[in-house]
């Protein structure tokens, strides 16, 4: 009997006439299988993927698309694929659209708004049932403008997109949204260094045009505020998210920069490189400055001492982005559908890097 080709022979590739002649069912039964939109017997269904896999079959998503099929995938955003905090929510959109029989599709612009918006186009493109938009953004009209047009042709096509830890694009664009109370968490953890006795508090790092550290410095700003405390603009260092910035920052304001008593790293990153640079100085933390971070990454707990940080449910971030945009199979019966807007609360997490502000400043 004559094999049949496909595309490893160089010669043409399966169709799903030769996946439905091979398994000895229709082209219909064969569509059913492959998008799972209908019921098939078990035993016709494993004969389906067998002749599938007999000849190297591989799914056309654009055909599907033109079919009208939905792509039964998640699409999300991230800017940065090795920060905890992108994997951390970008693992709780996997997990909750796995629940669902989706797949999950990461794309990383690297923090270009430009790379963004074409992500976007792709996922419409491919028909995925939500686009999800992590982490926060920098203020341009022309931007946010492109990204409400592209929101609405995903609610056309019976998608959604869904902001994650970012501002919303207005009352036009069909969008959802899940946050966190970023600004409450930065005025609870200032609050609780200035109980401490610390008025002259470092603020280090984060990109000063994005929105994470806009609302950051403006929680810290209030806490400061209420308890009469005067900003000082010398001790507002703003950067990267980076730990290299926290290092090689709090190296050089320990050589020639304004005295501080207490360090509010941008986020738990920055706050592992400061750590570095306080201690190859031969400052001691807590005993002489005090440090904290935000977001209550894996590494908070893995500094020496223990990081006291911002705790931001980021896995359940990505769950509820899932829900919002497609439902969930979990739902009690008494309890509200979730949908359009949700914001989750931070807390503190008190650990050994903060102490009682001691007679001795930084600079030392």
């Amino acid at each position: 009997m004559r094999r049949q080709s496909t595309a490893t022979d160089g010669q043409r590739r399966a169709t799903v006439t030769d996946v439905a002649r091979r398994a000895g069912v229709s082209t219909a039964t064969v569509s059913r299988v492959m998008n799972r939109n209908y019921p098939v017997a078990e035993a016709t269904r494993a004969r389906v993927e067998a002749a599938m896999r007999d000849l190297g079959y591989v799914v056309n998503a654009h055909a599907r698309a033109l079919a009208g099929a939905s792509g039964r995938t998640v699409g999300i955003i991230v800017s940065e694929l090795i920060d905890p905090f992108y994997a951390y929510i970008a693992r709780g959109v996997e997990r909750e659209a796995a629940l669902g029989g989706r797949l999950c599709l990461v794309c990383c612009a690297q923090g270009d708004p430009q790379r963004e918006l074409a992500f976007v186009e792709l996922m419409h493109e491919r028909r995925a049932d939500a686009v999800i938009v992590v982490g926060g953004s920098v203020a341009d009209r022309g931007y946010t403008s492109e990204l409400a047009r592209r929101a609405r042709e995903l609610d056309a096509g019976g998608s959604k997109l869904v902001l994650c830890g970012r501002p919303p694009l207005g009352e036009q664009a069909p969008t959802a949204a899940v946050e966190y109370d970023n600004e409450g968490g930065a005025f609870a953890i200032t609050d609780h260094l200035l109980m401490q006795g610390h008025e002259r508090i470092l603020y280090l790092g984060g990109p000063p045009k994005l929105s994470t550290t806009r609302d950051r410095l403006a929680g810290h700003r209030r806490a400061l505020e209420l308890r009469g405390v005067t900003p000082d603009p010398e001790l507002t260092q703003t950067g990267t998210f980076s730990r290299n910035f926290g290092y090689r920052r709090m190296a050089e304001l320990l050589q020639d920069g304004p005295e501080f008593t207490a360090v509010f790293a941008a986020n738990d990153i920055v706050a592992a490189g400061a750590a570095q640079a306080l201690e190859e100085a031969g400052v001691r933390v807590p005993e002489d400055i005090s440090l904290v971070g935000y977001d209550d990454i894996p590494v908070a707990q893995e500094l020496r001492p223990r990081l006291t940080t911002v705790h931001v449910p980021l896995e359940e971030m990505g769950r509820q982005a899932v829900r919002l945009a497609v439902g969930g199979g979990d739902e009690d019966d008494w309890r509200e559908p979730t949908a359009g807007a949700l914001r989750l609360g931070t807390h503190i997490v008190v650990r050994d890097s903060v102490a009682p502000r001691s007679g001795r400043t930084a600079r030392m």
